[in-house]
């Protein structure tokens, strides 16, 4: 398969810190080694420093979204499979754009759908998805090109088994589709039924049982070890028309012995492999 691989290094509108440094760590862990030997055409891209001078999350974040999707529908003109390596869960929303995703699955301990008005703390990353569903940031996240809200009743969300009392009462809400990781693939199926024909899907490597693998500082126990992991993406890639694939929230500082990198090349490898089965 011809593969072009995205790396967005920016975490909360800094270049190349905090999760920031984890895309060019996954490269230089293996990863791009591992999809070449099993096969693929792939190309490297990074998308640079963007947003000027002065980093300003929001406006910084924002210009990331917009430098991905330029670079992910560039991609699919070429003719190639858009993986887009993260720091942040926001720039989903450029893979999202690029791809013209009309649904999506996003696999995440956390809920990402605070809003401004409702999140404590004001992280930006922390409102991920809720900008996809178009619950708030609507003016600039129309600035990335191709954006268009999915619909909440085209969007799984999957283990997110951290959420605060505001997300809850807003999941309660909307018609997302909820799932643990052992009933995914059969929800999934269901966002078909719901017409989707593009979908995106997101994995925040946080959704990973942190008992088994420490991706970052903001873990909380449970989920899915990365082989049940693997069978479940597997499971959903050979049922479902995934369209572009983000991995996002990784920390090279939690991870001292770099057991991420080759987890991370194992998961994208047999995903591939499903997806080309198909």
């Amino acid at each position: 398969m011809k593969l072009s691989v995205i790396l967005a290094p920016y975490d909360s509108g800094h270049y190349q810190s905090g999760f920031g440094q984890g895309p060019d760590a996954l490269v230089t862990g293996g990863l791009i080694e591992a999809l070449t030997l099993a096969g693929h055409d792939v190309s490297v891209e990074d998308i640079g420093k963007v947003g000027g001078d002065q980093p300003r999350e929001i406006a910084t974040g924002f210009a990331v979204c917009r430098a991905v999707s330029a670079m992910v529908d560039a991609a699919l003109e070429d003719g190639r499979f858009p993986v887009v390596l993260a720091g942040n869960c926001l720039t989903t929303i450029g893979a999202v754009a690029g791809e013209r995703a009309d649904s999506v699955i996003w696999f995440d301990q956390h809920g990402d759908i605070n809003t401004p008005e409702t999140s404590a703390h004001g992280f930006l990353d922390g409102m991920a998805l809720a900008t996809v569903l178009g619950l708030c940031w609507k003016p600039i996240a129309h600035t990335v090109p191709g954006f268009k809200t999915i619909d909440p009743a085209r969007c799984l969300l999957v283990d997110a088994r951290d959420l605060d009392e505001d997300e809850r009462k807003l999941l309660d809400t909307l018609p997302v589709l909820r799932a643990s990781c052992a009933n995914a693939a059969e929800q999934a199926g269901k966002l078909q039924g719901m017409g989707a024909v593009r979908t995106h899907l997101h994995i925040d490597l946080d959704v990973i049982d942190p008992d088994l693998l420490q991706v970052n500082r903001y873990t909380t126990p449970g989920g899915p070890g990365p082989d049940e992991l693997g069978r479940i993406v597997c499971a959903i890639a050979r049922s479902m028309p995934v369209t572009g694939v983000t991995l996002s929230a990784y920390d090279p500082a939690f991870d001292p012995q770099g057991d991420v990198p080759p987890v991370a090349g194992h998961l994208l490898t047999d995903l591939l492999a499903a997806l080309e089965r198909i």
